[in-house]
């Protein structure tokens, strides 16, 4: 059995073209960090707990060496959320030779969203995709933003990204399967405070 999934393809073209969110409540002590050493084992952890319950299945099935290949690509950045020291939250970019760095992977762990995390996250995580040639020597200066989002992805995942300027530029309907979220394991997901 297949189900339609929309995917809309979003970018910004300027720098200008962001528009920030307010940050969340100093309070909640939230950092982000770039996660600079390439670790496959955090990659697919953060991979599978913030898309575990909105069906990334793309990289399931990843052997090791793919992700070490990957993440050690000049211009593959994680960028991680934490509240409290606890991993919230990541924005994985990657830049091409063109000058576009793509954001590849956003979100929060399910027990982080609805925190004000989300798009204080996805404002770093673009003005690190357009200042990612400061960081890269040899690398393009950055000059699009884009991202893609489908019908599968949380409710609120396109609208954030608009709200933070990103302007839809195409939009493709497509047949997938239809399979279970797989989450990152069954059961999981956000719990209540003790």
């Amino acid at each position: 059995m297949s189900i339609p999934v929309t995917t809309w393809y979003l970018e910004q073209t300027s720098r200008a073209d962001l528009s920030p969110a307010a940050g969340p409540a100093a309070e909640q002590d939230v950092r982000i960090v770039r996660s600079q050493i390439p670790s496959p084992e955090f990659s697919r952890f953060l991979y599978t707990a913030v898309g575990g319950d909105v069906t990334w299945t793309d990289r399931l099935d990843w052997p090791y060496a793919q992700w070490v290949t990957h993440l050690g690509r000049p211009g593959v950045e994680t960028w991680v959320a934490y509240e409290h020291g606890t991993p919230a939250g990541f924005i994985e970019l990657t830049a091409e030779a063109d000058g576009s760095v793509e954001i590849v992977f956003f979100g929060l762990l399910p027990g982080f969203r609805g925190r004000r995390i989300g798009g204080h996250l996805l404002t770093y995580g673009t003005e690190r995709a357009w200042d990612l040639a400061e960081r890269w020597p040899g690398q393009a200066p950055t000059k699009r933003v884009w991202l893609h989002t489908c019908s599968l992805d949380g409710p609120h995942a396109r609208a954030n990204y608009e709200r933070r300027g990103f302007r839809v530029y195409e939009t493709t309907v497509t047949e997938e399967p239809d399979v279970p979220a797989p989450g990152p394991w069954p059961g999981a997901g956000p719990t209540e405070p003790a």
